[in-house]
């Protein structure tokens, strides 16, 4: 199997280095809108660079891994469906609701596939919290609680392109809930504070938020995610119901300190980033790709999935900025995704 990675950036070198050791691909070939980046990566692996997105048509391959600057993965998504080639993409398939429409749309059209890079899917914590609740073990779902918190804040740069912190860092617990709980987001209410670094306030962007969800059936989820979390990088979920309690993201690098007598202590090696934290989930989601175009898996998170956490991402937009509760239905592209 060839595989096309387009884009070699921080994430994009990530998964060359998992797909380049693969036992079931046997080559790449990479391409950068900064050449040189590609290629010295291509180098280092063994692997071949391209000069464009062009020639990894023209050179051919058997499936694309799209890692670019978001503004770019709806174009890219739409090119490869019409060619006919599976695609792994990062979140979010755009910014914008139209542009995931039109890319969703283009896959389906197609009957091609399109995997969403939602990591958290594979982590072990996040799977087995799934496992719980659709095992009934909690009984009544009742209260769901997550955080996701950035140890510092990303450079000024990045936050007039990034879709803000609902879209850009909230999205991924939109997502989890979803898939942990199995339940559709009825209605939202959110607020943001941008009381940190002048930058936020200049993207007209927040430096942590939080929001309200109700849950069918009930269920009442809420979460908040932070730029400003010096403690470290904490990402967590607590699910509450009639029979138990448990918890995803607490273990001994957890960067929370208890202030109980008997309490644990603080953690020695706190989690610095997401790549650390979710390294193994970064690897699992590639082979799981790897699975899916070889047709040995069904696919675990199609741009319908993404299409939903948009929409989640969306409706806290308008509710943060309007002041008011939003319910899923004024989003559009309110088709709801099959949950195995």
């Amino acid at each position: 199997m060839r595989i096309g990675v387009i884009g070699t950036g921080r994430i994009g070198t990530i998964h060359a280095h998992t797909l380049s050791r693969h036992r079931d691909v046997g080559s790449l070939i990479l391409t950068d809108a900064d050449p040189a980046r590609a290629q010295a990566l291509a180098h280092r692996l063994g692997e071949t660079a391209a000069p464009g997105v062009d020639e990894i048509y023209t050179w051919g391959v058997d499936a694309l891994v799209i890692t670019t600057a978001t503004s770019a993965h709806a174009e890219l998504i739409g090119r490869a469906a019409r060619s006919g080639l599976p695609v792994f993409c990062e979140k979010p398939i755009a910014l914008d609701l139209a542009g995931t429409l039109q890319a969703v749309s283009e896959v389906e059209a197609a009957g091609t596939v399109l995997q969403m890079g939602f990591q958290r899917r594979f982590d072990p914590g996040y799977t087995g919290a799934r496992e719980a609740v659709r095992s009934g073990r909690l009984g009544r779902l009742h209260t769901v609680r997550a955080m996701s918190s950035d140890p510092e804040p990303p450079p000024a740069g990045y936050l007039p392109q990034s879709g803000g912190l609902y879209r850009d860092t909230l999205i991924h617990d939109f997502d989890i809930v979803r898939w942990v709980t199995g339940r559709e987001i009825v209605d939202v209410y959110a607020a943001g504070s941008d009381a940190g670094p002048a930058m936020f306030r200049e993207a007209d962007d927040v430096d942590t938020g939080a929001a309200l969800l109700t849950l069918e059936g009930g269920t009442l989820a809420v979460l908040t995610a932070t730029r400003m979390n010096g403690a470290g990088y904490d990402v967590r979920m607590e699910l509450a119901g009639e029979r138990d309690q448990i918890v995803v993201g607490l273990d001994d690098r957890t960067p929370i300190a208890s202030t109980e007598p008997t309490g644990p202590p603080a953690a020695d090696k706190p989690w610095t980033g997401f790549l650390e934290r979710f390294g193994p989930a970064y690897e699992a989601e590639l082979n799981g790709f790897v699975e899916v175009v070889r047709g040995e898996r069904a696919n675990p998170c199609d741009g319908r999935e993404a299409l939903q956490a948009l929409r989640v991402a969306e409706a806290c937009e308008l509710s943060r900025r309007e002041r008011r509760p939003v319910r899923l239905r004024e989003i559009a592209g309110g088709a709801v995704a099959a949950y195995g």
